[in-house]
């Protein structure tokens, strides 16, 4: 029965992973191998939508605008449906089932792309949003139900897992990148596809770890169940025969409208939604002076979150079409960089690579399984930078896409440094207050599109500007996200009333959903806009919010009470 699944977790904690439970090994393979195949198709998207058809590597010649009108409309989706995601994990599946079927529907979506056919282009767009919906939430709670104990040491999990998928968005652009956009677009979905894949091997393998964690704990009868499961399973049959049948009618002219009006449409019906929402359980909800005070600074951080993630999330579109279009990527030929050098360089790179190794399979404490993907890792990327130095050598343009693999870069590097920073100034009793962090969030995120601009109106196609000034804009943009990533999904918890805790998660979902449809739509006025012009307005909309969110701040505060 279902409803007896509902177990500790001891069979997960019996054998460690560097001092933490080895179910957590499972999971951070299972999303670094799944962030990979997202990032490397997402660094990939916008690029083959705007390629041209006519040339030896054909994308599908779309305009800039449809094409980041789709970007925008894939990448809402993949947050939204990250709610009834969750739904069905808690309500029909576990979030163990939800987490390997939603690996299985990103893998077919990832092959279907693969498919130089435009309606398995769609067809895999709409795979990969079904499941990234159950696989992302899904996995992060596993996390979590890893330690029943809570506490320091669960925060450490987490921390843990952060940096496997920040591993997979530096490998994803990288090696999807080169594949793709240098070779053949539909090689790099299907090495985003085989990365999957390697996440589902290891997600099974692991499966022993787990222990009860993710197992369905509904407490409900098996005819309930059953019930539940039928009325689901006809909503969803509903919902898509009406899909099919409205992009049917578009695609044929019978309804006129088209895939950036529909976006707006849609960032409207979110926010007007959102709005009702709030207002609903504000003054309807059944809750105190206190509660209605919290909930609407959650509502507040959640217009400041969609504000930013409205501008980051062009990191998959605009930026990646300045890349592309006006920035010089171009490395060599550097005479004394011959096979013989870039063999020596490989060694010298191997030498701490290889001990890395060494000390892995000296433990005791690590399944094999683990043991032998760090192995095989290892030789790929030694294979990998090899073959690289050798064309750096030769003369070699680096694909544009690669360079969306410098924010998970500097998040690696920065985000042990910005926590550390927090904790010591909250020690001096100087750390800055939650709002005061969001209005710094967006204040680095402008600094950057600043950069950008300047960078854009001495960039044209005949002389492209350095990468560096990507590499700066990067940078400002990470140090925003570390001000008011992390913070938010902290606050979320620490505002929502005990009842509504799950569901100011999923409005946290919901602002980054917006944010990435109107990034989109943003991105799409390039057909219309210089990008020095894009940048520009985009710095001072999102600079602007900045001054705003610093200005009422005390009164935020305020209405947070002791929540800090």
């Amino acid at each position: 029965m279902a409803n007896e699944q509902t177990g500790t977790v001891d069979a997960a904690q019996q054998n460690d992973f560097f001092g933490h439970p080895r179910g957590l090994s499972t999971l951070f393979f299972t999303e670094l191998w799944e962030r990979f195949s997202y990032y490397g198709m997402r660094a990939l998207l916008v690029l083959y939508m705007t390629a041209e058809t006519m040339t030896a590597n054909p994308g599908l010649g779309f305009s800039v605008g449809k094409a980041t009108a789709i970007y925008g409309l894939y990448t809402f989706f993949v947050y939204v449906l990250s709610l009834p995601g969750g739904w069905v994990a808690d309500k029909l599946w576990g979030q163990r089932k939800a987490v390997f079927v939603g690996g299985v529907i990103i893998a077919a979506g990832h092959f279907s792309m693969a498919v130089p056919w435009i309606e398995f282009f769609y067809l895999g767009l709409a795979l990969i949003v079904i499941g990234t919906g159950l696989l992302k939430p899904n996995v992060s709670s596993m996390v979590g139900d890893l330690y029943p104990e809570g506490g320091a040491r669960r925060d450490a999990g987490f921390s843990i897992f952060y940096m496997g998928i920040n591993f997979g968005a530096i490998l994803g652009p990288l090696l999807c990148g080169v594949l793709g956009e240098g070779y053949n677009w539909h090689w790099g979905f299907s090495l985003a596809g085989f990365g999957m894949v390697l996440g589902l091997i290891s997600y099974k393998y692991g499966y022993k770890f787990l222990g009860n964690a993710g197992n369905l704990k509904t407490g409900e009868s098996e005819e309930v169940l059953q019930a539940r499961s039928r009325t689901f399973y006809a909503t969803i049959s509903a919902v898509a025969a009406s899909i099919v049948a409205f992009t049917f009618l578009m695609s044929s002219g019978v309804i006129n409208i088209t895939l950036q009006t529909l976006a707006e449409y849609l960032g409207g019906a979110a926010v007007a939604i959102t709005i009702i929402f709030f207002g609903y359980i504000i003054f309807f909800g059944g809750h105190n002076k206190e509660e209605q005070k919290k909930l609407g600074v959650i509502f507040w951080l959640f217009l400041l979150a969609a504000l930013f993630w409205s501008g980051f999330e062009q990191a998959g579109s605009s930026l990646n079409l300045f890349a592309k279009d006006l920035t010089n990527r171009n490395i060599g030929d550097i005479a004394w960089l011959d096979g013989g050098v870039a063999l020596l360089i490989t060694a010298l790179i191997a030498i701490p690579i290889l001990y890395v190794v060494y000390r892995v399979y000296k433990r005791d404490d690590l399944w094999s399984f683990a043991k032998g993907v760090v192995a095989v890792s290892s030789v790929g990327i030694l294979i990998f930078l090899w073959w690289l130095i050798q064309r750096i050598g030769i003369g070699w343009e680096t694909p544009a896409s690669t360079l969306q693999l410098i924010n998970p870069f500097f998040i690696v590097v920065f985000a042990p440094i910005f926590g550390f920073m927090w904790t010591w100034l909250a020690a001096r009793n100087a750390n800055p207050s939650i709002p005061v962090k969001f209005g710094l969030g967006l204040f680095g995120l402008a600094a950057g599109f600043f950069v950008l601009s300047w960078g854009a109106a001495n960039a044209t196609e005949a002389n492209p500007v350095s990468p560096a000034w990507l590499v700066v804009t990067y940078f400002l943009h990470t140090a925003g996200e570390l001000c008011l990533s992390p913070v938010g999904l902290s606050s979320m918890t620490k505002l929502a009333p005990p009842s509504r805790v799950s569901q100011m998660m999923g409005i946290w979902f919901v602002a980054a959903a917006v944010g990435n449809l109107f990034a989109g739509l943003m991105a799409g006025q390039l057909e219309v806009l210089s990008e020095t012009s894009l940048f520009w307005w985009v710095a001072m909309i999102v600079g602007g919010g900045g001054v705003i969110a610093l200005i009422a701040s005390p009164f935020v505060q305020k209405l947070m009470g002791d929540v800090e």
